[in-house]
């Protein structure tokens, strides 16, 4: 008799242990997923057993006709205060069962400070997985003044964008017809306006990015500035192209005004503009500076075959080469009053420059 109830002690013992150690662990992973392989054993049938007990509290979800709510992520917040937070926001049934889950599959230490946009439609569970990504549904995109579309477009990957870089150099190509500044041109560049733009993840298209940048071009083109650009005997795209230039040649912003005058005194001249970023725009990406504009220019350089090349061309080169900031397109449009047709960087390494009236006096400025 004995014996036998030994027998049944030791077959209760191996069934609570199976329960305990193998059915419980292997029933919550099927539901929950895997444990956190951190978790020690005791940890993890204990923390597979609250799943258990907790049910449908974290699979199901509150309500699945809620809708999106913001919900914050405090830097430093702990995973406590967020299970508490989420309670006190009703996107969860109870604090402690979501908890337990976070620590159960180990993404209580992986929570990530941010914005989101959570739902009583999603589980608690869903919930959990989503405040491991922090990646905002909207993205700030700054196109910086002076940068030709490559630039902007190398800036895309790292972007949060799904648009490719290729991509968004294509639709530049085939520019919006409903500006009448862009009529029979081959591309937008100088047209991409400077500016931070906000814009959603999935943003549907490359042409849709190159419109919202033309149209805050247009914004930003007022009567006045093309009154300006008219006074100076320009176009708004002849306009454009030597803003880019100023854009570019400017160092100081201040000065962006006397760079325009020496150039609008050259052309109405007939002098050829001799500006050094066209021809770096001509040579294009310098792999050996890792940088689309070459700096400093060789002789050799100055004698690149192209028509982008004031030094060898005479009068405006045939398209902006970058995009000029409102500073620039002002300038162009109410340049300083001078006589001057000559300009060099002071030596001071300032970035401010000499200007002078003629070539012997621009000659005296050179550096020792």
């Amino acid at each position: 008799m004995r014996k036998l109830i030994a027998a049944i002690s030791i077959l209760f013992i191996c069934v609570g242990l199976y329960i305990v150690f193998l059915y419980i662990p292997s029933r919550a992973a099927r539901i929950y997923g895997p444990p956190d392989a951190s978790l020690s054993m005791l940890k993890r049938v204990q923390y597979s057993a609250l799943l258990l007990w907790y049910d449908g509290l974290l699979t199901q979800p509150l309500d699945l006709s809620g809708t999106e709510q913001p919900f914050t992520v405090e830097v430093g917040q702990s995973a406590d205060s967020v299970a508490n937070h989420l309670r006190s926001a009703g996107l969860i049934r109870e604090a402690e069962a979501f908890r337990s889950y976070l620590i159960y599959s180990g993404l209580d230490t992986s929570i990530q400070a941010g914005e989101y946009q959570l739902s009583t439609a999603m589980s608690a569970m869903d919930i959990a997985r989503e405040l491991q990504d922090a990646t905002p549904e909207e993205v700030t995109f700054v196109v910086l003044p002076g940068w030709r579309l490559e630039e902007i477009a190398e800036a895309l990957p790292t972007s949060g964008l799904r648009i490719t870089a290729d991509e968004f150099l294509h639709a530049a190509k085939s520019p919006p017809q409903e500006f009448d500044f862009l009529t029979s041109v081959s591309s937008v560049e100088g047209f991409a306006y400077p500016d931070s733009y906000i814009f959603s993840r999935e943003l549907a298209s490359a042409q849709d990015m190159v419109a919202v940048m033309v149209r805050n071009f247009a914004a930003h083109l007022t009567l006045d500035l093309r009154n300006g650009f008219e006074q100076q005997g320009l176009t708004v795209y002849q306009a454009v192209t030597l803003a880019s230039m100023v854009e570019r040649e400017a160092v100081q912003d201040e000065e962006q005004a006397l760079i325009a005058s020496v150039y609008l005194n050259r052309l109405n001249i007939g002098m050829k503009l001799d500006a050094d970023p066209t021809v770096q725009y001509a040579i294009g990406y310098n792999i050996l500076q890792r940088t689309w504009w070459t700096n400093p220019l060789s002789l050799l350089d100055l004698e690149i075959n192209s028509v982008y090349n004031t030094y060898r061309v005479a009068g405006l080169p045939p398209t902006p080469i970058a995009s000029p900031s409102l500073g620039a397109l002002h300038a162009v449009a109410f340049p300083a009053e001078t006589n001057y047709f000559y300009f060099r960087a002071k030596c001071d390494g300032s970035g401010f420059h000499e200007f002078s009236e003629t070539f012997d006096e621009h000659l005296q400025n050179g550096c020792p």
